[in-house]
């Protein structure tokens, strides 16, 4: 009996086959099964919503416009939080019919919850590379290449 034959055989031709996707047209890539999905995980009307929001409040006190990516410059992570935490509390009066008391309507708290979320993130993340060693750095990098 083979190795082909065997459970093992077949599994491990399984995943070998499964390893390279064939399209119609002949194109082949590699599997995409362990690989991140965003167009799975985002959804677009929500992005889309999201950059208008942002772009609205581009514009700041003093008339100036503020580049897009201005956050990206660094913020304290506890401005993040009480930003976040008025946004929520936007969102609950809002939600539970007092949005006499909110400062802005459920999809507008729900960007600015968005946005101080990934703000916090952001810092997190750029800690946690800071402090990295050599064979993480090495890994973070490869994995960006897949």
């Amino acid at each position: 009996m083979g190795a082909q034959n065997t459970l093992a055989g077949l599994v491990d031709q399984a995943i070998a086959n499964a390893s390279i996707r064939t399209f119609d047209t002949g194109a082949t890539r590699d599997s995409d099964h362990d690989k991140i999905d965003p167009e799975g995980f985002l959804s677009p009307l929500a992005i889309l919503r999201f950059c208008e929001y942002m772009h609205k409040h581009r514009l700041q006190a003093d008339g100036q416009l503020r580049a897009s990516d201005n956050w990206q410059k660094g913020m304290p992570v506890d401005a993040y939080m009480k930003s976040l935490l008025r946004h929520v509390l936007d969102l609950w009066l809002a939600h539970d019919n007092a949005a006499a008391f909110a400062r802005s309507g459920k999809a507008d708290a729900l960007c600015g919850v968005l946005f101080n979320a990934q703000g916090y993130l952001h810092e997190l993340e750029k800690a946690r590379l800071a402090e990295a060693d050599e064979a993480f750095l090495d890994e973070f990098i490869e994995a960006t290449k897949r």
